[in-house]
């Protein structure tokens, strides 16, 4: 519980399930029928929200899978372009995101979604009546506000042992790498400029 809210953690990655675990979320590994248990678990209902912070990276569809090692293929201003008018991500995580969400419940985007042409299914969707609601970080708006809350090693919100790399920024495409690879435990990596 925090704040009185009761917050399930998904996801594919045991030591991020156990990082959330200690943050007193409760975690599921991604099943096959992942929206299923998360209804069960909420007595049928479905959770109020879903928060999808995979984006275009998301495991799930070899077709989409297959489309992005093709596009990868061809030279960079023709796979752009094809991306522009005809890309389709791999939407796995967010038709599970909407299928989970309770009647009338919000999916909120955080991850990015880059292709024109990605199939929704905008009949469920209106069905049960999702409030959908997706944007880039505005961080701007909240750093005077935020960013005190961290400065001089300060951590109020006990967010701090989230960092599992630290670096200067000469390290930062290695651990970018081993971040992508979901090596060593890499889950948050701080890159300081003066180190």
């Amino acid at each position: 519980m925090h704040k009185g809210l009761r917050v399930i953690g998904v996801d594919p990655v045991p030591e991020r399930r156990g990082m959330a675990a200690r943050h007193g979320v409760e975690i599921v590994d991604y099943s096959k029928d992942l929206a299923g248990e998360l209804r069960e678990m909420t007595d049928g209902r479905g959770p109020d929200a879903v928060l999808d912070a995979v984006g275009m990276e998301a495991h799930g569809s070899p077709v989409a899978g297959f489309a992005h090692q093709a596009l990868g293929l061809l030279p960079d201003k023709l796979a752009q372009k094809a991306m522009e008018i005809a890309g389709v991500d791999r939407l796995a995580a967010l038709h599970t995101a909407l299928d989970a969400v309770r009647r009338g419940g919000t999916v909120s985007l955080s991850g990015v979604y880059g292709g024109q042409a990605s199939p929704m299914p905008l009949l469920s969707m209106f069905d049960k009546q999702i409030q959908l609601r997706m944007g880039q970080c505005n961080v701007r708006r909240w750093t005077d506000v935020l960013l005190p809350l961290v400065e001089d090693d300060a951590d109020p919100l006990g967010v701090m042992d989230l960092v599992t790399h630290r670096s200067g920024l000469d390290g930062a495409p290695a651990l970018y790498g081993t971040f992508q690879k979901k090596e060593d435990g890499c889950i948050k990596v701080v890159l300081n400029p003066g180190a």
